[in-house]
């Protein structure tokens, strides 16, 4: 394995050990093993034990529950730099939801929630960052659900295309591209709407100047008039 594919180098990118010194890094990458998955392949189901946590270095992952009626329902998406599973660090025994690789060649390094917790208890810095991780992935719910109660569907819709360009936009002038996987089902279930009404906004925004798209990234012309 070369250097550049070393467990170390995978770590040193993840958003959450950004401050941990160069001992405790080399700890961290002792205690963690390299994972990978190919899309549409589970990470962990609802009901297992949470014994571990995830560090995610590339491609996406879906989070999500299921309804007592089967219906998938869509949490969040992670991106490279990004933790997850990590509730079990926090009292959780089980997990609560599901966790899917939406991309090919997925790669993740994992670690032990008691080795983790260890980690933590020596570093009680680590505690805090993982706890003000933990209360941002609350508060994105938090306004999705808000969305959901209050908003309608293009409301949704914009409000959606206003978070990825704040979190993964690239600002080019006066202009921010965003290069993305979705397809406008996945948008739809991210927004709780039909891929119809999703189509139907998209156009409408491109019809008005105020989005240029292409496959895989668009591109927000004026986003104060977005908003």
């Amino acid at each position: 394995m070369t250097a550049q594919e070393s467990k170390l180098w995978n770590l040193e990118r993840i958003n959450l050990l950004k401050n941990l010194s160069e001992s405790e890094m080399l700890e961290l990458d002792k205690k963690t093993h390299l994972k990978s998955a190919e899309k549409n392949q589970y990470i962990y189901f609802p009901n297992e034990p949470s014994k571990v946590v995830f560090f995610l270095k590339k491609g996406r992952i879906k989070i999500g529950s299921y309804s007592d009626e089967g219906k998938e329902i869509i949490k969040t998406i992670l991106y490279p730099g990004e933790v997850f599973g990590e509730m079990g660090v926090i009292g959780e025994e089980t997990r609560k939801d599901f966790a899917i690789a939406l991309d090919d060649e997925t790669r993740m390094c994992t670690i032990n929630v008691e080795e983790f917790k260890g980690m933590i208890n020596k570093n009680p810095n680590l505690g805090l960052e993982l706890t003000r991780n933990i209360g941002e992935k609350l508060r994105r719910i938090e306004r999705r659900l808000e969305s959901l109660i209050f908003k309608d569907a293009r409301q949704r819709i914009v409000e959606f295309i206003k978070e990825m360009c704040q979190n993964y936009g690239k600002r080019i002038g006066d202009e921010i591209l965003v290069k993305h996987d979705f397809t406008h089902q996945d948008i739809a279930n991210l927004t709780a709407t039909s891929r119809q009404t999703v189509t139907t906004v998209l156009n409408d925004l491109k019809d008005h100047d105020l989005l240029y798209m292409e496959r895989k990234k668009f591109l927000i012309r004026d986003f104060d008039r977005l908003r």
